[in-house]
């Protein structure tokens, strides 16, 4: 199963692609959200005290503008990795697998005909027997 998550991120289907991109960017928010709320408060208590979260300044006299910020890097990568494996596991796995199935010619099977359409076949076989006896 993750090799095929391995081959998703590394393969560019064109259809994978298109779903990636509409699911993905609508899931983003979410993803981010739970993120800077729950993982960067995690990461930043690793962090110096005295600065904003994990990071390195790099002039003592001006520590917010030259603030390495590896939290807010590490969140992306989570981010973007979560993204995926939601976009991945929901959207394409299920996809491909049907793919599989049609391949194979096993499919599920069709659901059954409702009442309506029962009746109009039955009427439809009639006209035929009708018609078939007058010729």
């Amino acid at each position: 199963m993750l090799e095929g998550f391995k081959d998703f991120i590394l393969r560019g289907n064109v259809i994978e692609l298109a779903v990636a991109v509409v699911i993905g960017s609508a899931f983003q928010k979410v993803v981010d959200t739970v993120v800077t709320n729950l993982v960067t408060p995690v990461v930043n208590a690793a962090g110096n005290p005295q600065t904003s979260g994990l990071g390195i300044p790099l002039r003592p006299d001006m520590p917010k503008a030259t603030f390495l910020d590896f939290s807010a890097i590490i969140n992306a990568l989570i981010v973007f990795v979560l993204t995926a494996a939601v976009v991945y596991f929901v959207f394409v796995l299920p996809m491909n697998k049907l793919a599989e199935r049609r391949k194979e010619g096993v499919e599920p099977e069709p659901e059954k005909p409702s009442e309506e359409i029962l009746l109009l076949q039955e009427i439809r076989d009639l006209l035929r027997t009708e018609r078939g006896n007058r010729l």
